[in-house]
């Protein structure tokens, strides 16, 4: 077999960092990607656009996630599709860990 086989526990992947973002990138393919971030409390993405459908799955704490201009609350265990091309901004209401996952 060529591929590595990687097994971890997702939480335990990544560390938060006092008052910054902490990413690891899982996978990088020409068809997409899957990061790990962990956000410390009140941390942010500010609004910005992609050209590709991305998928938010929170794995620990709970984010505000706005997406075109109305807010969307998720919690650990959800997830949220963020669709291409609309204007998208993230913020850490707790230490907050998301896998995002980007399809091109």
């Amino acid at each position: 077999m060529s591929e590595k086989i990687k097994h971890e526990k997702l939480i335990d992947s990544i560390n938060y960092q006092d008052g910054s973002i902490v990413s690891k990138q899982i996978i990088k393919k020409p068809n997409g990607n899957i990061t790990l971030f962990a956000f410390a409390k009140d941390e942010s993405l500010t609004e910005h656009t992609s050209p590709y459908e991305a998928i938010v799955y929170l794995v620990d704490g709970e984010m505000e996630i706005v997406i075109g201009g109305n807010p969307h609350y998720i919690k650990a265990g959800e997830y949220l599709i963020m669709p291409a091309d609309i204007p998208h901004g993230l913020k850490a209401v707790s230490n907050s860990k998301m896998l995002l996952t980007m399809i091109k």
